[in-house]
């Protein structure tokens, strides 16, 4: 007798080591545009620093680096080293605009504990 397989409706789409919302992407666009000469992309990297001892990092960049993984989010080039891609992995990069502030903000898995004032983290 031979069985009939059932579908799996429970998987989960693969997340990337990390992904950028459409809103963050039309953000980082929108500055880039404003820049002479374009930049070839963005960088995001993690660095040492801030009252929990590590802080995120974003800057433009004409080219990336030899150790660099390049990810690509509807066109847009992101360059990120492989160490802060150990600290990054599964991280989503939103924007948010509130009433208070506006800003870009790390929804990353990795993060153990973060500081008062939000802007580094441990992990």
């Amino acid at each position: 007798m031979a069985s009939i397989a059932e579908p799996v409706t429970d998987v989960k789409p693969a997340v990337g080591p990390l992904s950028l919302t459409p809103q963050a992407v039309t953000k980082v666009r929108e500055i880039m545009a404003s820049q002479d000469p374009l930049p070839a992309g963005l960088r995001i990297g993690v660095v040492g620093g801030g009252c929990s001892g590590f802080q995120y990092s974003m800057s433009f960049e004409n080219q990336g680096g030899m150790m660099d993984k390049v990810f690509t989010f509807d066109g847009l080039k992101v360059f990120v080293d492989s160490t802060s891609l150990m600290y990054l992995n599964g991280c989503i990069v939103d924007y948010v605009e509130t009433l208070e502030a506006a800003g870009f903000k790390f929804e990353n898995p990795q993060v153990k504990s973060t500081c008062g004032c939000g802007s580094s983290f441990s992990a």
